[in-house]
């Protein structure tokens, strides 16, 4: 069989780990024996399939600034630890020999992982059995302050990667809305279409979802915020006597986790983030969500009512840009951040129920069954 070898690494929320288990799930399906290579922290109930999960010391970042990166036992990470990580890296890479070597995001974002990805780069460029290399980007880039790193990112690209695959579609928005420089590296860059979970089409656990309103932030340590107004809100809005579930990321803490548990009333349940949340959404009266890649294209692929709050803390620029394409398109609705209350949030969901539900608009949904073809095609190119 041809071999893959796929590194992601999440630091905040877990998007990029869930999309990589969604791709990883559908390479499998192809035919490609693909080893998943995980450097965030773990993730329970993470669905790879019949795939292969390795887990690397977990680090992730102090805050929503990525300044400040923690290890297993949330002390700052050094260069000891670095070289640790890297070696282990180095030492999957030898024991697989992939023929595509596949790193998420890198080079367009994850600089702080360098020190173990261009050793890899590095060692994979230089070896007899050299695999194809390949990035794995979203639809779209978070904006870059110094434009000296979009040239960084254009120089890593031509160096290193044969490949950059993008998953989205050009219709909706293409890479060069937030990368310039796309037009430097075009002829290695390839569009797939939105990868999306279609585990949807399995029930939910125990008819959970129908007829419920679904209050999520992704699976990651933000979105309190949401969360917290949503509870507030439920009497507020037309569909007060609906069960609302609030479901809040595995990786807030139990303090967090609790005092929300305390402030919701009868009629709200509040529980940690499921697996089947791709299902909870098919018989939803609404979801109110974040605008996390994975979040806004299973509400499409759903068909449900969708409200977005796009999460916009720190650096981040990509959910407010995502939700506001789609809102254009009439596919969901959406409300700023900025102006999240539990009075605005209310008034958005009775604006949401008066919409048609959301829908794809034409939107290339099948990435992951194409991102697979393609990097099977690519794998039986390789020579040895």
């Amino acid at each position: 069989k041809r071999r893959v070898l796929f590194y992601v690494q999440h630091l905040l929320g877990i998007g990029h780990l869930r999309r990589a288990a969604t791709l990883t799930r559908a390479l499998q399906r192809a035919g490609l024996e693909t080893t998943l290579v995980s450097g965030g922290h773990v993730i329970p109930g993470l669905d790879v399939g019949t795939a292969e999960l390795v887990q690397l010391a977990p680090t992730r970042a102090a805050d929503m600034y990525f300044k400040l990166l923690l290890d297993e036992h949330e002390q700052p990470i050094d260069d000891a630890w670095r070289g640790r990580r890297r070696d282990h890296l180095l030492g999957i890479w030898r024991t697989r020999q992939p023929h595509l070597l596949v790193t998420e995001l890198f080079p367009f974002g994850r600089r702080q992982m360098r020190f173990e990805l261009l050793p890899l780069l590095d060692a994979a460029t230089t070896t007899a059995q050299r695999p194809l290399i390949v990035s794995s980007v979203r639809d779209i880039l978070v904006a870059q302050d110094k434009p000296e790193r979009e040239s960084e990112m254009a120089d890593l690209v031509e160096r290193y990667f044969d490949h950059v695959l993008i998953h989205g579609d050009p219709a909706l928005i293409p890479l060069d809305r937030t990368f310039p420089l796309a037009q430097a590296i075009g002829s290695k860059l390839h569009y797939t279409g939105y990868v999306v979970d279609e585990s949807g089409s399995r029930p939910a656990v125990d008819g959970a979802g129908q007829g419920e309103v679904i209050v999520s932030a992704g699976g990651g340590a933000v979105g309190e915020r949401l969360l917290s107004a949503a509870i507030e809100a439920r009497a507020l809005t037309p569909l007060a006597a609906a069960p609302w579930r609030i479901l809040v990321g595995v990786s807030v803490d139990a303090a967090t986790f609790g005092r929300l548990q305390q402030n919701a009333p009868a009629g709200i349940r509040v529980e940690r983030a499921r697996p089947d949340f791709a299902s909870l959404l098919r018989g939803c009266l609404l979801s109110i969500s974040q605008g996390g890649y994975n979040t806004v294209m299973e509400v499409l692929q759903a068909g449900c009512r969708g409200l977005v709050v796009p999460y916009a803390g720190g650096v981040e620029t990509e959910q407010t840009l995502r939700a506001e394409l789609l809102a254009k398109r009439g596919g969901l609705q959406a409300l700023a951040e900025a102006a999240l209350t539990p009075t605005a949030l209310a008034a958005a969901v009775a604006k949401a129920l008066a919409a048609p539900p959301a829908h794809p608009g034409g939107i290339d949904m099948g990435g992951g069954a194409a991102s697979a073809a393609i990097m099977r095609r690519w794998a039986e190119t390789v020579p040895w």
